[in-house]
This record gives C-alpha cells, structure tokens and sequence, in this order.
C-alpha cells in the first residue's frame, strides 16, 4: 500500500502567512503541520508515499526531501492548479500503478492517525473506506448521508447548502485502483473541481464495496488562523515535559514545558503549559508566557504576556502589553509604543513584518 499526502492549494485564508510559503509548513506546536500526516502514513506501515504539491511549494521538498531522514521513499507529484481532489487523484494515476492507496489531506489533524482505517480496510476488502466525524457546520465539508438502519452510504455531497447530514469527510480515504476509473468518468462540480465526493459516489452507485469509519479521537481541519489555534491546543495538550535548556532559579514554571536545546528561561519571567519553546530562544526578563503558546526556533521574547499564541522561528517581541490568540509569522518584530495603551491584542501578521504597539 502507498501514501498520497496532498500539499497543494493556495492557502488563501490563512493570508497573510501563505504569501510566503506552503500552508501545510505551517507550524502546529513547533512541527510543520504537513509531518503529522506523514508520520501518520508511517505508522500504518506505509513506505511509499507520494506529495502533490501546487504553486506553492516552498519549504516542503527541502523539509521532506527523498524521505530518507524519515525511512521513507518520497515522490514528488506536481498538480499546477487546485482543481479538486478527484483531479490529485488522477495526476497521481502513474506513482500509484495498480497499489491500493491513503490518501490523506496535510491541512487535516487526527489524534489517531491512519493505522485503524488501513486495517478495517484490509480486513474488509473494500474497495474505498471514507473517514467522517460529527460536525456542527457540516455546509463546509463533504458530507455523508448514512441509511440510519444499516450504516451504508446514501449519498455523498460537497459542501451542500443544506446538509442532511452532520457526517464530515475528514480527508482520510483509503482506495483501491478502482478509484482511477471513477475519476475518469465524472465531470467538474460548480466549483469547476473535480470532487472526491463525486466519485465516490459513482463507487456507491455502481455496487462497489464503500463503506464509512469515524474517527474515535480529535480531528481538526486547519483552514483557517483559529483552527490553527485550536489544533495547537489539542497537540499541547497531550505534551509532556521535555527540558533541554536552562530555567533560572527566579523564574516560574508550571504545567507542561518542552524547551529547546541552548534556549534560556531569564529571571522573573512566568511560564504557565502547556507551552513548547523551540531551540535557541531568550525567553525573559520578565515575561508570561501563558497556555497553549508555541515559541519556534531563535525566538526571543522580553517584557511581554502572552498566550494562546503561536510564535514563529526568529522573530523577537519585546513589548508591555498583552497578546493573545495570536499568530506572529517567522522573523517578525513586535515592539513597544509607549503612546498609547490598549489592553489587548489579536494578531495575524505574515512572515518578516514588524508591527510597533
């Protein structure tokens, strides 16, 4: 079995931050979101695995590259335009040859990772298992309409303006070849993509063997600057204390604290986790770092309350006011502007900005 981890798109409403990079490179508790995914397809014993990359491909191949350093064997599958995820499926027809095959959406989070829904396939024979959770805006997802007696799927439809059901796709699906056919045969949506739920649906219609499993722990879909908040928060959440720099004896610390290698907590400065502090950081004098904040790679960060927030490599803040529920793009600079005095902050600001406040 092979892996196809899609990494395409455009990113739009995670602008500003994905003017400058891939989304899927986006930092979840100091890992680029896309290395979950790929770990998850590890895990399920997966070796092979194919990315589809779009327009915007920085950051992914010098991340990943062949997928040695992971024990993997990566390809590279370009797909120029989104043009839906039937069409990712068809440009990787050549990559996949005749194997049975995940295919795993990177802007997706699941706590449990791939390895059930390989297996209940396998055991099954099916010849497609979709993933769905329970959702409370099912009009932004594919949505699968179950028959409530049996568990089979009715029927499978994308984004619907008025959903019968609250079943979600996750973006987990698991296919054998005949998926390939199904692609081939069905034409673009409304959205002029070639949808996913289309030819699944074309599978169900036609007697093949599709059936759905929903996830038994957290799933989240980072499409937008809260959702990665969120999906922040889940990561942290299950963190367990990892010290590898120094604390000063003047410094607090509570809760749960993984802290990079050569990065230093200064004196009076609070840290309340879950928090993830990468390599090389000055955390302090007095600074608060507060729950579900990750700080990346060469941070530094005086004089300043924050939480909720995610932090990327290289930027510095030194500022008296509080921050929260913020995302500070890579190599930004927030400073102190002693004219005026809010009391709060939310931030979006995209890589190398420099905001005085």
């Amino acid at each position: 079995m092979k892996g196809l981890l899609l990494a395409g798109g455009h990113g739009t409403r995670l602008r500003p931050l994905t003017y400058t990079g891939n989304k899927h490179m986006l930092p979840i508790a100091n890992k680029p979101m896309l290395l979950y995914g790929l770990e998850h397809l590890k895990n399920a014993g997966i070796k092979e695995i194919g990315i589809i990359l779009g327009p915007i491909k920085e950051g992914v191949v010098e991340t990943i590259g062949d997928g040695s350093k992971f024990d993997l064997k990566v390809s590279y599958i370009d797909q120029p335009d989104p043009l839906g995820l039937a069409h990712a499926v068809k440009v990787s027809r050549e990559f996949i040859g005749d194997d049975s095959f995940v295919m795993y959406l990177g802007d997706n989070l699941l706590k449990q990772g791939v390895k059930d829904f390989v297996r209940i396939f396998m055991e099954r024979d099916l010849d497609c298992l979709v993933g769905v959770t329970s959702v409370k805006d099912p009009s932004r997802f594919g949505i699968a309409e179950l028959d409530e007696k049996t568990g089979k799927i009715i029927k499978l439809v994308e984004k619907p303006k008025e959903p019968k059901s609250n079943l979600a796709l996750i973006g987990v699906y698991v296919f054998n070849s005949t998926i390939f056919d199904a692609v081939s045969r069905i034409e673009p949506s409304w959205r002029n993509e070639l949808e996913i739920t289309d030819a699944i649906q074309l599978l169900v219609t036609e007697g093949r063997k599709v059936q759905v499993e929903r996830v038994t722990g957290w799933w989240k879909d980072t499409g937008k600057p809260d959702d990665l908040l969120e999906a922040n928060q889940l990561v942290l959440s299950d963190q367990s204390s990892e010290i590898k720099g120094e604390i000063s004896e003047k410094a607090i610390v509570t809760g749960s604290l993984g802290l990079g290698v050569s990065s230093k907590i200064r004196e009076g400065t609070s840290i309340r986790g879950p928090v993830i502090i990468g390599d090389n950081c000055e955390i302090g004098p007095d600074a608060y770092i507060g729950p579900y904040t990750s700080i990346g790679d060469n941070c530094v960060l005086k004089n300043v309350e924050i939480e909720n927030s995610i932090v990327m490599k290289g930027s510095r803040i030194e500022n008296k006011k509080r921050i929260v529920d913020s995302l500070v793009g890579a190599y930004s600079t927030i400073l102190s502007n002693e004219s005026i005095k809010p009391q709060g902050y939310k931030l979006v600001i995209g890589e190398r900005s420099f905001l005085q406040i």
